[in-house]
């Protein structure tokens, strides 16, 4: 039968892209999204999620670059209707890839996943005209020791898949998000 995961490295130390196994016929598709003994064997680490969150979120939003300095989380996050594009940003100091970003497509159609450790910076820009993003915490929410930076700092360099004129929906929190040289890190 093979194997029931796939993992693929990101640019971000510990990162990586889950791509469970699909099968599909005539009638449609069944996929084992989330299986604790396979995930854990798969990346090397034993990690309990303790929280669900689904989010709906229109066209061209942008949620992030958010993380917690206390209650850090661990997260594994996916796309079941429409697509965006997903980042992180290692705001680790004794990282090999501090202050590097990652990026990737997560849709409802291509079942990628992302695992993202904890201590990272994390967000997303909607693509289709919505989407709905699930995510599993390995720590609760703990809104005392949220951060945010600032998702279009030019010392990051994102490169956001915004189409020219476009400014993406964003709350004012993250709006206000703190600029990298400010923002703190661990």
């Amino acid at each position: 039968m093979g194997p029931k995961l796939t993992i693929s490295p990101t640019t971000i130390h510990d990162a990586f892209i889950v791509e469970p196994k699909v099968f599909g016929d005539e009638r449609g598709w069944f996929t084992e999204s989330f299986n604790a003994k396979d995930f854990s064997e798969a990346i090397g680490l034993n990690v309990e999620f303790v929280q669900d969150n689904h989010s709906f979120s229109r066209q061209w939003t942008l949620r992030g670059l958010h993380y917690q300095m206390e209650h850090t989380q661990g997260k594994l996050v996916r796309v079941v209707a429409g697509s965006v594009f997903d980042v992180v940003v290692d705001i680790r100091t004794d990282s090999p890839t501090y202050g590097k970003w990652a990026g990737v497509e997560l849709s409802a159609e291509n079942h990628k996943q992302m695992w993202i450790p904890e201590k990272l910076a994390h967000g997303f820009l909607v693509l289709s005209e919505n989407a709905e993003f699930l995510y599993k915490t390995t720590e609760y929410y703990h809104p005392q020791s949220e951060a945010c930076f600032a998702w279009n700092d030019a010392s990051i360099d994102i490169k956001w898949p915004l189409p020219v004129g476009i400014q993406p929906n964003m709350n004012a929190k993250d709006a206000a998000g703190l600029p990298w040289g400010v923002a703190p890190k661990f």
